[in-house]
């Protein structure tokens, strides 16, 4: 027998992963509960576990896998009728395209344009500090759709879930208005850069990783602006 917040625990961790494939933070659940500390939060989710209901998955954060439900219970219709995003799928294109100086004709014909490579997408620099304008890089035309579009060059592990290494590079379509689960270059309080998951929840703004080690991190609508949506991928072997 599950307490009331026991069960809707639960049950919102159960749609959280149907929905978008990750465990909702501990800010999340305080919040969708109603409770002030998620120390409460840390308390039922060992009662879930202990109860058999829930199993944490070692060495990985907010890592959580059901094991039952209650019985008799009915799945959330919505969860069903509101299937997660699909993942982005990169065309990962081999390295082995030239680097070209800024001022250099772009390259004619179908086979490749050159954009600027601005540098490292990294936690803490904006997208204007990071606009080194004597380095750009071949990609192939089939790449890229219309519009501005720039690369960037991956710094760290947070969207290794989506196919995105360190290392890699991002092409980047300038826009400041995305779809709802797109990957952007979002601009936090501007000042901070980062690669992410954009979802909107009601008046907030969600930035999702794509690595359970870290955390979902939630803003209010002016606190963040797209700079850009991904594209492509080249890795470089």
């Amino acid at each position: 027998m599950l307490t009331v917040k026991q069960r809707d625990l639960l049950l919102l961790i159960d749609r959280h992963l149907k929905r978008s494939g990750v465990v909702p933070s501990f800010d999340e659940m305080k919040d969708a509960l109603g409770l002030k500390s998620k120390s409460g939060i840390h308390r039922l989710i060992t009662s879930l576990e202990e109860r058999g209901f829930i199993r944490r998955l070692p060495h990985r954060a907010r890592a959580l896998e059901i094991l039952k439900l209650p019985e008799g219970f009915i799945a959330d219709p919505e969860a069903v009728a509101e299937p997660a995003p699909s993942p982005f799928q990169p065309t990962v294109i081999a390295g082995g395209f030239k680097r070209q100086i800024a001022g250099a004709p772009i390259a004619h014909g179908a086979d490749a344009v050159t954009v600027p490579l601005y540098g490292k997408i990294a936690a803490g620099t904006p997208i204007e500090a990071l606009s080194d304008l004597s380095n750009s890089i071949d990609v192939p035309a089939a790449m890229l759709a219309g519009g501005e579009h720039y690369a960037l060059t991956v710094e760290g592990d947070s969207m290794i879930d989506a196919g995105i290494f360190d290392g890699d590079t991002v092409l980047i379509r300038k826009t400041d208005t995305v779809e709802n689960g797109a990957i952007v270059v979002a601009l936090v309080d501007q000042n901070e850069a980062t690669l992410k998951r954009l979802r909107r929840k009601g008046e907030s703004i969600a930035l999702e990783p794509a690595n359970p080690r870290y955390e979902t991190r939630i803003f209010g609508p002016d606190r963040v602006s797209v700079q850009g949506r991904l594209v492509g991928l080249i890795r470089r072997y």
